[in-house]
């Protein structure tokens, strides 16, 4: 879709315990202040999130650079520190395509991972094996970036 200039939107939304996250300032002192209930600590453009929460949007970064469209600037993300959350991460991934998105007939595809992960850690146990599967896959394709 990015290809074709027919994606329109994208959003990624990472929801994980509060001690998962590495944050910066703002949000970290925010996120130092959760208790018993979930807050949503940034909600806006991916680039102005990255400087703040570098070690968590990693996910959000190559979602940016395969909607190339759209990039930092427009894909929005989205982090989400709940303190239920004591054995997933979830990322949300909702896609908007060609149609009417304010009358509600455009084209839209959303999907979560839900993946396992211990309190406190950054990354999912899944998400090692997945990374090396997209590293096997890029092997042999040459020199630049490769979404597997």
């Amino acid at each position: 879709m990015a290809d074709r200039g027919s994606l329109k939107g994208l959003r990624v939304t990472m929801r994980k315990h509060p001690s998962s996250f590495k944050l910066n300032s703002p949000l970290k002192e925010k996120n130092d202040e959760i208790e018993d209930k979930q807050v949503v600590l940034y909600d806006g453009p991916v680039r102005a999130l990255c400087p703040l929460a570098p070690n968590n949007v990693n996910t959000m970064a190559a979602a940016c650079m395969a909607a190339h469209n759209l990039g930092f600037d427009k894909v929005q993300g989205c982090i989400v520190s709940d303190p239920e959350l004591t054995d997933w991460h979830f990322v949300e991934v909702e896609v908007t395509g060609p149609g009417d998105v304010q009358a509600g007939k455009a084209f839209t595809v959303s999907t979560i991972r839900k993946n396992p992960a211990k309190v406190g850690a950054v990354t999912g146990s899944a998400t090692y094996a997945s990374f090396l599967s997209s590293m096997i896959g890029a092997m042999g394709r040459g020199s630049g970036v490769h979404l597997c």
